[in-house]
């Protein structure tokens, strides 16, 4: 282990004073090996019983760790390596661990959960998909299960309880060997045994076992469902107490832009978006707008406004249509000029889905905002979907800032520490390799053209695959892939080809990336998760020892990507476990990242040498310039992140009060209930006395439950509104930046005082209903119904309908009275 050999790197100190640690754990080995299984077993309830009586995590954290080391070897046969050992104190510390590819993240992440379930409380572990969430929970689920500890997880269609006598009783003795987990894969590289040890169980007993595997997608959308629930039973997390995030970047940065949102349709969608899209289609780039690649923005000219004036049958399109004709007629330019087919998004079964392009997934179920993937949709010629109107919504930092302590592991962090130290106050700590990295990452070759740089790709290939040396090709979209894909074919070159259209197959085409010739074409979704062993998976011993002979795998990137992170990502596929291994990115001056961010010196440079189109030149102030490229654009999308979150830290303030309160009221008791109507109703100085009458007509069992429903759904009903409206303002003030005013600063103005409106409105809102709503209480007593109130509130959506008759009894529409 080369814990103390590390001289000059920033972490060295850090690294020291953990060593003794190590060495503490190392040092109880030989004593836990010699336990038996069942005195293993009582260890957990030991250690608890000793946290209880005051020691602390760190007293214990050796004997946790070395008990977990031991279990590890006795049921997967694996042993952690010093290395892990470190990673997993750095975790339980709270911080990020950067950890190369291969180095066995999934088994390091066992060591802080076990130590942090000691103290009765759950641990989430964040995965990147369904899929791994699955398989580690069947995985790492036998050192839990021997360990005594009920472990989970949490999928989008169900949730699961790792029960290993789960197969017994369903499928008598035909329980699968693990020591073959690796070769029982079917033929979409899904393991045969996961659901044979995965027992269906409820979201609430997921979330009360002690450690719950899951994406993060559904632990936030899970949150805010709790949040909009009006029965306790359908509360399904407790505490946010310890989570840790594998693939920390891409979670808490790459998917931090989009924020997570629970809607529902609201209204049929309207032509326009047909109408725009067919202006938009008539409109050319250059003269009727312009195009900003930099800032993925558009702009309309005078001359494009004309055309789509005199398209539209108006004079003035500001003038006669107002606001909501130009937000459409953007809208349907920014859907034409910025977002393309199979590179943003896939058609599939007559629906735009979205790719992420980070991980090269797709992302169901996602959708763009404010009428611009109805915009595509109109493009595309598929089903409008209908509009939506938002119930409830979070970001991904403002929901993981939530846990206590929160940690991560990543291949690829420290090119993002900044960020991570600013938002979550997370610290990032380079872990040393368990054994030398001899990886050989060449240097960029730049071509003038992209014809010219593909053309040289297959030759690589070419060359390659004939020498035998596995060659595992990464593309920045699926449209590049399936071109490359086409260029192979017509040479011969067999492939296989791995993008978001061919998902299902992606743990099978990874696990086989490593045999010899294996050529494998894949979207950046082959950055991540599953590794890649050379001579296949599992390993032929014989045809390993050849590739590592050949110079093992050859990552090829034939782009560079906005984010360092990304690339590295994908060259990390390679030289895992001090394997050989050599990465080279293909890059040409008509690629995105060159066109629009290059310097000219170097563009200028190649055309005055005349160098031929599949020539390339290997020169080191090319790959810097590539590389402050990517700097510049790193800075400018960690801004524009720190900008949004600065506007979402502002509505999470209003949001925390408001779930705080809702909760209260949800699983506080009859008397705090009470006294929450008694003081609305003092702040309002009405006559409390009609709420007394009241509860002696009802009866407390019916009076409790029908006033526990109303306050849930008048709140909700205006905190709907209120999210419209913040949205609007948030809109709005960018325009005050003309007049000098810090945009800002304005809208934490405007939302402090519609906060204190929307208190008020709470407030007047429950007791002019109490007070007028006789019809309904007497409804209520009469049907025993208090799920709807009769608030306009339908489908758990807390939306009142503006034209509906306003709750408050006064016989106004809504929109006329308190939603004015």
């Amino acid at each position: 282990m080369r814990l103390l050999n590390i001289f000059g790197d920033p972490h060295t100190r850090l690294l020291k004073k953990i060593s003794p640690k190590i060495e503490e754990i190392n040092k109880l080995e030989s004593e836990i090996e010699k336990l038996s299984d069942s005195n293993l077993k009582d260890k957990t309830q030991e250690l608890r019983d000793r946290i209880k009586k005051g020691q602390s995590l760190e007293d214990i954290l050796p004997e946790a760790f070395a008990l977990v080391r031991e279990v590890a070897k006795r049921t997967l046969g694996q042993r952690h390596y010093d290395a892990q050992l470190l990673g997993g104190i750095i975790l339980h510390h709270g911080k990020i661990a950067e950890m190369r590819t291969g180095e066995g993240k999934t088994l390091v992440a066992t060591l802080p959960a076990y130590l942090n379930t000691l103290e009765s409380k759950g641990v989430h572990i964040i995965t990147v998909n369904d899929y791994l969430s699955r398989r580690d929970v069947v995985w790492m689920g036998q050192i839990y299960n021997f360990l005594g500890l009920i472990v989970s997880c949490i999928n989008h269609e169900a949730s699961y309880l790792y029960d290993p006598d789960f197969l017994k009783s369903d499928f008598k003795n035909e329980k699968s060997d693990f020591d073959n987990l690796d070769k029982e894969r079917d033929e979409k590289g899904s393991f045969k045994v996961i659901h044979e040890f995965l027992r269906p169980c409820t979201r609430k007993e997921a979330y009360e076992a002690d450690i719950t595997y899951g994406t993060n997608n559904e632990f936030g959308f899970d949150y805010l469902r709790d949040n909009i629930a009006y029965d306790k039973n359908q509360v399904s997390q407790r505490e946010h107490n310890f989570a840790v995030i594998d693939e920390v970047d891409s979670i808490l940065i790459d998917e931090a832009r989009t924020p997570l949102i629970i809607s529902a349709p609201f209204a049929e969608s309207e032509d326009f978006y047909v109408t725009f899209s067919r202006i938009a289609d008539k409109l050319k780039e250059g003269d009727d707008y312009a195009v900003d690649e930099k800032l993925k923005a558009i702009s309309l000219t005078d001359n494009g406004i004309e055309k789509a004036e005199k398209m539209l049958g108006v004079e003035n399109i500001y003038t006669e249509k107002g606001i909501k004709y130009v937000h459409h007629l953007e809208t349907a330019v920014r859907a034409k000029a910025l977002f393309h087919k199979d590179k943003d998004y896939v058609v599939k079964n007559g629906e735009v889905m979205i790719v992420d392009e980070f991980t090269g997934r797709l992302m169901p179920g996602r959708r763009w905002s404010e009428g611009l993937h109805q915009a595509i949709e109109a493009k595309e010629s598929v089903e409008i979907q209908k509009e939506s109107r938002t119930f409830a919504s979070v970001t991904f930092q403002n929901y993981f800032r939530m846990y206590k302590k929160l940690s991560g592991m990543t291949g690829t962090a420290l090119t993002s520490a900044e960020e991570f130290f600013k938002v979550y106050n997370l610290e990032t700590v380079s872990i040393p390799t368990n054994k030398p990295m001899i990886r050989k990452d060449l240097q960029d070759l730049v071509f003038q053209t992209e014809k010219g740089k593909f053309k040289a790709v297959v030759e690589k290939i070419k060359e390659l695959n004939e020498n035998g040396q596995p060659v595992l090709v990464g593309t920045v979209s699926i449209e590049k892939n399936e071109y490359l894909s086409a260029l192979l074919k017509k040479e011969g070159i067999p492939h296989k080809v791995l993008n978001a259209k061919s998902h299902e197959e992606e743990g099978a085409i990874i696990a086989q990336a490593g045999s010899k010739r294996m050529v494998t074409v894949a979207t950046n979704m082959a950055g991540r998760g599953v590794d890649v062993v050379l001579g296949g998976n599992p390993p032929d011993k014989k045809e390993s020892e050849e590739v590592k002979s050949l110079g093992g795998l050859f990552v090829l990137g034939t782009e560079r990507h906005e984010a360092r992170r990304i690339d590295n990502q994908l060259r990390g596929r390679s030289g895992r476990q001090g394997d050989s291994g050599q990465t080279q990115f293909f890059v040409s001056l008509e690629d995105n990242l060159m066109r629009i961010f290059g310097p000219d010196r170097i563009k200028s440079m190649m055309q005055t040498f005349k160098i031929p189109e599949d020539q390339p030149i290997e020169n080191k102030l090319v790959s810097r310039a590539i590389e402050s490229a990517q700097t510049k654009i790193e800075g400018f999308n960690f801004d524009a992140r720190n900008h949004l979150l600065k506007y979402d830290d502002v509505m999470n303030q209003h949001r925390n009060i408001i779930y705080e309160r809702r909760k209260k009221i949800l699983f506080g008791d009859n008397g705090y209930v009470l006294k929450t109507i008694e003081d609305i109703f003092k702040k309002r100085e009405a006559d409390f006395g009609v709420v007394e009458k009241k509860r002696q007509e009802m009866g407390d069992e019916l009076f409790f439950n029908t006033q526990r429903q109303l306050l849930l759904q008048v709140m909700d009903m205006l905190w709907i509104e209120h999210l419209e409206i913040m949205d609007y303002i948030r809109s709005s003030v960018r325009l005050r930046a003309y007049g000098q005013r810090d945009p800002l600063i304005e809208y934490k103005n405007e939302s402090l005082r519609l906060f204190k409106e929307l208190e008020a409105s709470i407030n007047h809102t429950i007791v002019e209903t109490m007070l007028r709503s006789e019809s309904i209480m007497n409804e209520a007593q009469n049907t025993k119904q208090f799920r709807n109130l009769n608030l306009g509130i339908k489908n758990l959506s807390g939306h009142a309908k503006r034209n509906d008759p306003c709750p408050c009894g006064s016989g106004k529409k809504y929109k006329k009275c308190h939603g004015a």
